[in-house]
């Protein structure tokens, strides 16, 4: 499945529904859908995204869904059977986070907190550090667990599983979301 330039331009400001049912353990928070996210309905659909190749390297799913297209019912399932959630800080589709206010970040951080207190997952891992700093605002905020909490949850600001972050391959990534998934009781 793939997507022209004018067709992925579409979807901007679109929106897609969180990924979450009652009872999730892990919430993953990225900062806004991507383009392509738009148009599959598929958080961090994007070929390239290294987050769903993450989860399966740390045990976190058992298989990698097929995350460039729309998700499957089994995917679907398997995804939100792991006890796993996925959100955005911001709703809006963007072709790069960068083209966020600080506003929409402040804003999208109250309305996630809002989120969270309804759904009391048992960890939040929030996968883009200065989208964190920004929108919490916690300017001095570093990667890893965080002593402020959203809604008494705790939490994790880990790095983007985005191509555009260079820094990480697959293998720290998956490091880096095990730790939240030991904390929710997703792994040992």
């Amino acid at each position: 499945m793939g997507y022209t330039r004018a067709e992925l331009e579409s979807y901007r400001d679109a929106t897609i529904p969180d990924l979450v049912e009652p009872g999730v353990r892990l919430l993953f928070v990225g900062i806004n859908p991507g383009l392509w996210t738009a148009a599959t309905g598929t958080p961090f659909s994007r070929p390239g995204n290294r987050f769903w190749p993450a989860l399966v390297e740390a045990g976190i799913l058992p298989r990698l869904p097929r995350y460039a297209e729309p998700l499957s019912d089994a995917d679907r399932s398997m995804i939100l059977g792991a006890g796993l959630g996925v959100s955005n800080l911001v709703a809006r589709a963007t072709a790069r986070a960068d083209e966020l206010s600080r506003e929409e970040l402040r804003a999208g951080a109250a309305a996630l907190t809002e989120r969270v207190a309804a759904w009391r997952p048992r960890a939040i891992a929030v996968v883009g550090l200065t989208a964190y700093r920004e929108g919490f605002p916690h300017p001095k905020a570093v990667a890893g667990r965080q002593d402020d909490e959203i809604a008494g949850v705790p939490t994790w600001v880990l790095p983007n599983p985005s191509g555009l972050n260079a820094h990480d391959t697959v293998a720290t990534l998956a490091r880096a979301y095990a730790e939240p998934a030991r904390a929710a009781g997703i792994l040992l």
